[in-house]
């Protein structure tokens, strides 16, 4: 598919941004205000975590956090490996479709497309327009700047141009994303989904840019750790990162969102988790989930934390004198965490967005840039008229591919996946499909929803070794190809 705007000279440019620690989570997650049954109403259990996947390894407190981040590593090390070793295959597979084509690999990651903007901020600052044919302004400022920032730091203690730092950032970014990953999913649903959800995400067909100068891996990992921190109840850490996050894409939004969700859930259940606190609180939040210890009637992750019996997210939250153990009744100082977290937030997007807005003149100006480069949000209109627009089989591929996405939401709401996570991966969803723009960019801008895998990971937490094996190998040798093959043809929009 032709890209739709001419890039930067001498490149071509695309289209605008748009398990865990050892120790038992139950305790801490319940503190934080919320509970995962992993089930639907009536239904079973999504997952079962073994009670070899809970055991403690000591107490959260001063001093020893490097120790727990340590240990928090060395369990999600087996999911790290795997993801690892699924890049490198579709690194590899770059490299040998790059050598029948003629082209340069380490181009294709660094130096096209949206990684030539980033790198022009970084050498440049905000200062560069182009003119495409049809008279449309496109600026750089569409670009959101942590990763310019980064790619610049990097640039000034090493001899990497802004590109290969940009591919270093991503690399490590990626990494962290999926370790943040394996600590959301496994707090809620234990050790093995949580391997499998790292493992689904780095073996999506748009994978590749995982690995690409893009920002994509460095905002997954910043919304991620947000995630856990409001899991966690740690709502100053949540809303920093997810400041973070909204200099990084605009769906920094997402991240916003389901900090504001979190602290309202846990306001609204009259339980404030102080983070300097958890050396009242028990092991770490970070575990493997599984059943608590104390008089939850739930049997889904996470139950028996506290006293609540209700399904649906945030259900089997203590209150009043029902409050689980290990927490406590909202103080002065805990509204103050909740209220910096909750202002923390939306800062990062929301200076970035006045800052376009003074250099444009205008308070919006930011979407005016961003409508020059014709994305702006309309409810899905323009894609319901590109899919009509399209062959019917494509079409109908398309229109499956959707509803496919929307019955995994649907199924993280069945099985009671905590509020957070549905409106942070809602507001990812909302927005990539309910904006105009380059439709080829979709995939690319689903990619860090990724708590839609966790009902894909809890099934193949389930399945026979040999199975879940078997789709593992075939997703990771589809997202080489695909990643191959797209890299070298139209590429990543």
């Amino acid at each position: 598919m032709p890209h739709p705007a001419p890039a930067p000279p001498p490149t071509a440019g695309r289209s605008a941004a748009g398990g865990s620690a050892a120790g038992s989570s139950a305790a801490g997650f319940s503190a934080a205000g919320f509970s995962a049954t992993g089930r639907s109403a009536g239904g079973p259990p999504a997952v079962s975590p073994s009670a070899a996947g809970r055991s403690a390894v000591g107490r959260w407190s001063a001093g020893r956090h490097g120790p727990r981040a340590l240990a928090a590593l060395r369990h999600a090390a087996p999911a790290l490996l795997v993801y690892t070793a699924v890049r490198v295959v579709c690194l590899v597979a770059l490299a040998v479709r790059s050598a029948a084509e003629g082209s340069s690999p380490l181009t294709l990651l660094s130096a096209r497309w949206d990684s030539l903007w980033y790198a022009r901020v970084v050498e440049h600052g905000y200062d560069f327009t182009l003119t495409a044919p049809d008279g449309r302004v496109l600026s750089d400022m569409a670009f959101f700047p942590l990763l310019p920032w980064l790619e610049q730091a990097v640039g000034a203690v090493t001899p990497l141009s802004p590109g290969h730092a940009g591919l270093a950032i991503s690399a490590v970014a990626s990494l962290a994303a999926a370790w943040g990953i394996h600590r959301v999913v496994g707090t809620l649903y234990g050790a093995r989904p949580a391997f499998f959800a790292v493992v689904v995400w780095a073996a999506l067909p748009v994978g590749i840019v995982q690995s690409m100068a893009y920002s994509e891996s460095l905002f997954t990992a910043l919304a991620a750790w947000s995630l856990y921190g409001v899991l966690r109840g740690d709502w100053v850490r949540a809303g920093l990162l997810a400041s973070l996050a909204g200099l990084t894409r605009p769906v920094g939004l997402a991240v916003a969102a389901a900090v504001w969700a979190g602290i309202w859930l846990a306001w609204r259940r009259g339980v404030v988790t102080a983070a300097r606190s958890e050396t009242d609180a028990g092991p770490d939040a970070g575990g493997d989930g599984g059943a608590g210890t104390d008089t939850g009637t739930g049997t889904g992750p996470g139950a028996g934390a506290g006293l609540g019996t209700g399904t649906g997210p945030g259900a089997g939250i203590g209150a009043g004198a029902g409050a689980p153990p290990h927490t406590r009744s909202p103080t002065r100082a805990g509204h103050r965490r909740m209220l910096l977290g909750a202002l923390l937030a939306p800062v990062g997007a929301a200076s970035y967005v006045l800052w376009v807005g003074v250099r444009e003149g205008a308070l919006f100006g930011y979407l005016d840039v961003q409508a020059a480069w014709g994305n702006g949000f309309d409810g899905g209109v323009a894609f319901a008229r590109f899919v009509a627009g399209l062959p019917l089989p494509a079409a109908l591929g398309l229109t499956a591919g959707v509803a496919a996405l929307l019955w995994l939401y649907w199924t993280g709401v069945r099985r009671g996946q905590p509020l957070p996570l549905l409106v942070y991966s809602g507001v990812v969803l909302a927005l990539a499909l309910g904006s105009s723009g380059y439709f080829g960019s979709k995939p690319r801008l689903l990619m860090p929803a990724f708590p839609l895998l966790i009902p894909l990971a809890v099934a193949l937490a389930r399945a026979r070794p040999r199975t879940s094996t078997a789709v593992v190998v075939l997703a990771t040798a589809v997202a080489a190809w695909y990643g191959a093959v797209w890299l070298n043809g139209s590429g990543p929009p």
